[in-house]
């Protein structure tokens, strides 16, 4: 569920305690109707409203002996004083109701009209302009959260909105209630917040895709998002064709008789297995070719290949020689078995495993294969970021060895010329090893070019700005560099997405302090983690000492999925975390675009969502965004936030306390009100479609792989023949 912050009402029980807080906030119209809603008495103690379109009802779940409402005579659901009322102002508004309590409904309102607080002119606009007033009846609804539980409301409408529950733990800490997921013994006491519930109503159709569909149609949509797929089952079908070539050739050529009666099947498995190790091998450092792959991005050639998936790409090929390693290491541990059996005064079986030069040198790139992929592991690579660096670098002496371990001719042909194609690995990686060494050329040519960090800024949870400057450099909104920092590593180039527009005369990254890098990164920088604050370069401290920044190198801009943004008509741009930073240089990018035009654009309408587990975080682009909402004039930017972290309960309190009537949002000062929890993914598909159906809509994704695969499974399931989600995601 989704937690949705806007403006409350609060009710507290004064037998146990329980503190009631129910929001109300603003969403476009066009939500369908809630299955299973019921009628009931809309008159006694509900919202009036002069909208048809916007119906939310009241939800009202009770249980038997709950400790944590008074079941006074006559009181029905208990007795409660209400502190404030809902926004917007009603005079008869109450925050809920029962059918068998109208003490309680008439205590609500005498409560309600003595500690209403006025209303600023400016707010009452606010309200009047971007507010409705909802109308509520009640029904039960006993299937959202099991027994026990304290009496639920929810409301629902047009407008996707609801009040929940959330849990107070012993340790103050606040959390939704999840269906199954908390027990009566999980907490103290309950807050009741506005929220958005996630996967629940409205129930959105199972398949998206309309029934009258062609299936020309949907084949072209699941080739827009999924057509990646096609490619990598090409590229496993070559490999299925080269290992059946070698593996034929062994195994019916004249020439390999003898071998075949002492081997038998195991000799064409290890050939066909290094066929493909070589092949392989040549192909793997394509893909980390980077300049190359940002040219080809800007081919015709992009529109077949996925090349913003080349690091996936140089992954599978690892992956694939690591199996066929396999298969080959253990096919010719059986031939030396073999073969010390069949002869054994000429063939000993530890000599041929670990004296011959086969033996030898594949038991060497074994161990070298096997130290690369573990410090490659994902759990490594984060936390030990340099421990992957090194390592990786064992690929050189891979190839070195790679290109002697067949010249030993230990398999011997029927007939001359013997040993004629031996050693013959280098043929296959000449050549992209020489576009790897380019590469490697360029990149220290662009290192030696200046780069001048100009201004450090520590903005909360631990992230660190930099802004630089640097002659000749140009670069896309949402491209990313490389960043070695001599004075911590010379030999470490890290990958960091650039937040600076291209309109903009520098360069920018936010890096978030998490490995050893990072952490070291930040303290040459002077940077406290601890604290917030800004540096400038030549800048001194209180003791009138200058503070000498350090010296900084820059490979790159590199091409990335978020240069496509400016492609379509509508996109919507999804950050979790830190992985806004590639959104926020678009997002700059447009304001320039929009502020100071030099040129029409294509694009018309962005739905901006992002996603912090902290409060904090929303301070990183706080400014911008403020910026583009206060200059967005014609609605050319949609905007909502999610606060997915647990909240200590005096956090909630002083979030209820600062925003009643408030005209901006508490935790990050926007119009549009913060949710508590994920985003309901696929209502916002739904709502987009039918708002944009004759476009195709670009899809920009940087976070988490979970909620990736969510959102790429949405962009299939919500395309049609007229309107299609193209997926695009960031990778490094």
């Amino acid at each position: 569920m989704s937690v949705h912050r806007n403006q409350s009402s609060r009710a507290r029980d004064n037998r146990n305690g329980a503190t009631i807080l129910g929001r109300h906030g603003n969403y476009p119209d066009g939500e369908g109707q809630r299955r299973g809603r019921g009628g009931g008495d809309e008159s006694g103690g509900g919202f009036s409203s002069n909208s048809s379109q916007f119906q939310p009802h009241l939800y009202q779940h009770q249980h038997q002996q709950n400790p944590y409402h008074s079941n006074a005579a006559g009181a029905g659901a208990g007795s409660y004083s209400h502190s404030t009322s809902l926004l917007p102002h009603s005079p008869h508004s109450n925050l809920f109701h029962s059918s068998s309590a109208s003490d309680s409904r008439q205590q609500l309102q005498q409560g309600s009209s003595q500690r209403q607080q006025p209303r600023q002119p400016q707010q009452q606009q606010y309200q009047q302009q971007y507010l409705q007033e909802p109308k509520l009846s009640y029904v039960q609804h006993a299937d959202l959260i099991p027994p026990p539980s304290p009496t639920y409301f929810e409301m629902v409408g047009p407008h996707r909105q609801s009040m929940g529950i959330m849990a107070l733990s012993g340790d103050g800490s606040v959390a939704p209630l999840t269906r199954g997921a908390t027990t009566e013994r999980d907490f103290d006491r309950l807050e009741f917040i506005h929220f958005q519930r996630a996967n629940e109503e409205p129930k959105v159709e199972k398949n998206a895709l309309p029934e009258n569909i062609s299936w020309h149609q949907r084949l072209s949509i699941w080739m827009i998002n999924d057509g990646s797929r096609v490619f990598f089952g090409l590229w496993v079908l070559i490999h299925v064709c080269l290992f059946g070539l070698a593996f034929f050739n062994y195994q019916y050529s004249d020439n390999f008789v003898n071998a075949r009666a002492m081997l038998g099947l195991t000799l064409p498995i290890a050939r066909g297995a290094a066929l493909v190790l070589h092949v392989d091998s040549g192909m793997i450092l394509f893909p980390v070719c980077r300049t190359l792959i940002s040219w080809l991005r800007s081919t015709p050639l992009n529109r077949i290949v996925p090349f913003d998936k080349a690091i996936a790409f140089h992954k599978a090929i690892a992956w694939s020689i690591v199996f066929f390693t396999i298969v080959h290491t253990i096919s010719h541990y059986i031939n030396f078995w073999k073969m010390s059996k069949a002869d054994p005064q000429k063939y000993q079986f530890w000599n041929l495993m670990f004296v011959s030069g086969p033996g030898l040198t594949g038991h060497f790139m074994l161990l070298f294969l096997i130290v690369m992929v573990v410090t490659s592991m994902p759990s490594v690579r984060k936390a030990k970021f340099e421990v992957f660096w090194y390592w990786h670098h064992l690929f050189l002496v891979f190839f070195g060895v790679f290109s002697i371990h067949g010249a030993f001719c230990l398999l011997i042909p029927d007939r001359p010329p013997y040993c004629k194609d031996i050693a013959s690995f280098w043929k296959y990686w000449i050549a992209s090893g020489t576009i790897y060494l380019l590469e490697r050329m360029m990149r220290e040519w662009r290192a030696s070019q200046k780069t001048i960090i100009s201004r450090v800024i520590l903005h909360p949870s631990h992230v660190v700005e930099i802004q630089m400057k640097k002659d000749n450099c140009k670069a896309l909104a949402g491209q990313y560099i490389f960043l070695c920092c001599p004075e911590v590593s010379l030999w470490q180039w890290h990958p960091f997405t650039l937040t600076n527009a291209p309109e903009e005369d520098y360069l920018s990254v936010h890096i978030r302090v998490l490995g050893d890098f990072t952490k070291e990164l930040s303290q040459k920088l002077g940077c406290d983690v601890g604290g917030v604050g800004e540096w400038e370069e030549n800048l001194g401290d209180r003791n009138g000492l200058v503070t000498v920044l350090p010296r900084v190198m820059i490979d790159g801009p590199f091409g990335a999925a978020s240069e496509d943004v400016f492609k379509y008509e509508v996109t919507v741009l999804v950050g979790a975390g830190i992985g806004v930073t590639p959104f926020a240089s678009v997002l700059k990018s447009i304001w320039y675009r929009v502020n100071y035009p030099t040129k029409a654009t294509k694009l018309h309408k962005v739905y901006f969502f992002w996603i912090c587990r902290d409060k904090e975080s929303f301070e990183w682009f706080q400014s911008l965004l403020l910026a583009l909402e206060s200059q967005d004039l014609n609605h050319f930017i949609e905007i909502h936030t999610f606060l997915t972290g647990r909240l200590r309960h005096s956090e909630v309190g002083n979030l209820m306390l600062n925003e009643e009537g408030a005209f901006a949002d508490t935790v990050t000062g926007l119009r549009a009100r913060t949710c508590f929890g994920r985003p309901n993914l696929e209502q916002e598909f739904d709502r987009i479609r039918k708002q944009h159906q004759d476009t195709d809509i670009g899809v920009f994704f940087c976070g988490p792989k979970k909620m990736g695969k969510e959102l790429h499974a949405c962009c299939t399931k919500f395309s049609s023949g007229t309107a299609q989600f193209v997926w695009h995601k960031e990778n490094f």
